[in-house]
């Protein structure tokens, strides 16, 4: 494995694989805050022709935490297809990078390859991509599930109605679910994050929501983003779980300040199949994004998109409904402005998808990032216009309870129309029977929440 190149007559040495992921990375204040980072743009450049010329194997090779101290990798490995990945092992990045991007690769020649590449194969192709790279082989994959709505066809894009209430008041989460459906908003889940983390309260929020669906009769499935040990308990009482969350990360020592590994994952999503009250078979929900290892001190001395890659090759043993990237929800220490962040939304889209996920995207900024509405409008459209099936819906693009900015209904509805776009099938017709959506536009009702007096 040759870790050397000379650049612009300057002889680059890089230790491991590790370091050339690292040092590879497009600039990140969370890399560079962990002395991962590239010195220079020329350092940059040496890494990234030395990862062009590795080939699959050395990789394949050399995981960046070892198999036998890491429960991520073991779940990578152990998931991956040896015959396709003997295939195509003495490709380099670089091949791969051309296979990928070559207007003879489609959907299905992507769909087979990912099942014999590793999340740091992954990382290590998207090092290697223009942001313009990025958006043109995400648009080539597409990854359908099905909870009670079929989310990931050609054509449509949806959303996560989010009606967050700072004080838990199912009054104020009723009002804000309302809007949201009012505005087409809701088709991908209606995802309440809880204040209150106990049984009692997050039960309370799934009965509500469960009932209000009911009631209306709305194709779609409720999610309260709880810990998954707190829906395991009230899902065990009684209370109606259409689709169950869990944060995760690219580490096992992450996972493990986050509480869960794969045993308490697969315990979960036993119970779904179970007592749990969507049709599946996809019951899960994950949310993901670059720069929680390195928040929680549990990054490995591995960067951060190779990290995020990793999660991505975690989540997709569970065959999830619903992968969200939020990718910008900590703060500058991870990600310090927009062009950070919007590279990262790019990145995760594309690494997400290759590993055959639904992915979805909230390119969201915190109040004290050199970011603004701007910066998260531009990541909304890239991304749409690369694929992804799903974004948030927050009432005012402000997040009431959790303090930070996203995507808003009435964002959810300017992508939609911009880019031509319907709702989820099922969930169309129920807005055209409500009468708030005719031939694929929101109509006058739009926003009167009055439908559902």
């Amino acid at each position: 494995m040759k870790l050397s190149c000379i650049v612009r007559k300057q002889h680059y040495q890089f230790s491991s694989l590790k370091e050339v992921l690292a040092k590879a990375s497009e600039e990140k204040s969370g890399d560079v805050m962990s002395g991962l980072a590239a010195h220079s743009a020329l350092e940059r450049m040496a890494a990234k022709v030395v990862l062009s010329e590795l080939r699959l194997a050395d990789i394949y090779e050399n995981p960046v935490i070892p198999y036998e101290d890491d429960e991520v990798t073991r779940v990578i490995y152990d998931d991956l297809n040896l015959s396709i990945y003997n295939e195509i092992k003495d490709w380099t990045v670089g091949q791969l990078r051309e296979y990928i991007l070559s207007h003879k690769t489609g959907l299905p020649e992507l769909t087979r390859i990912s099942r014999g590449l590793t999340s740091e194969m992954i990382s290590a192709t998207a090092k290697l991509m223009s942001s313009l790279d990025l958006v043109l082989a995400s648009q080539k994959m597409r990854f359908q599930a099905y909870c009670n709505t079929l989310i990931g066809e050609p054509g449509r894009l949806a959303f996560r109605c989010q009606p967050n209430h700072p004080t838990d008041d199912p009054e104020g989460i009723l009002a804000s679910i309302k809007e949201g459906l009012s505005y087409g908003s809701g088709d991908a889940v209606i995802g309440i994050n809880p204040n209150n983390d106990t049984v009692e309260s997050v039960s309370r929020l799934l009965h509500v929501s469960h009932e209000f669906i009911e009631k209306w009769e709305i194709p779609t499935q409720n999610c309260v983003l709880a810990h998954i040990t707190t829906q395991m308990k009230a899902l065990e009482n009684g209370a109606p779980i259409a689709l169950m969350f869990q944060s995760l990360a690219g580490t096992q020592k992450a996972n493990e300040a986050f509480g869960v590994s794969k045993q308490i994952l697969d315990e979960g999503m036993d119970m779904m199949y179970k007592i749990g009250t969507s049709v599946g078979p996809n019951v899960m929900y994950f949310e993901t994004g670059q720069g929680s290892e390195v928040s929680l001190d549990a990054h490995c001395g591995v960067d951060m998109q190779t990290l995020e890659a990793r999660t991505y090759g975690f989540a997709r043993h569970w065959k999830p409904f619903m992968v969200n990237n939020v990718s910008g929800f900590i703060g500058p220490e991870t990600l310090y402005d927009g062009r950070q962040v919007i590279r990262a939304d790019l990145e995760d889209l594309f690494m997400g998808k290759l590993h055959g996920l639904p992915m979805g995207i909230a390119p969201t900024y915190t109040n004290h990032m050199h970011a603004d509405q701007n910066d998260q409008e531009i990541a909304g459209i890239l991304t749409a216009v690369a694929g992804a099936n799903f974004y948030m819906g927050v009432p005012g693009g402000d997040d009431v309870m959790l303090s930070y900015q996203d995507t808003s209904y009435h964002d959810d509805a300017s992508l939609r129309e911009m880019l031509g776009l319907r709702p989820l099938r099922e969930f169309e017709k129920w807005l055209e029977k409500m009468g708030i959506m005719e031939d694929g536009r929101l109509t006058e009702r739009a926003g009167d929440l009055s439908l559902f007096d």
